[in-house]
């Protein structure tokens, strides 16, 4: 059974490029990435792949 918080939490994910036009929502795991998770997602207004950073 899990104690106390859960290790994996819901995070958003925005464009770095064009802030505001593309969002993506994902799962992280809080012990193996504390820090701001970065991945390259499709980004449909700009119509390429950029750089999406985590945001709180």
């Amino acid at each position: 059974m899990a104690k106390g918080k859960d290790t994996r939490i819901q995070v958003i994910l925005e464009c770095t490029e064009a802030p505001g036009t593309s969002r993506y929502s994902t799962k992280k795991n809080r012990r193996n990435t504390p820090d701001r998770l970065e991945l390259k997602k499709y980004n449909s207004k700009l119509r390429k792949h950029t750089v999406h950073r985590e945001i709180k």
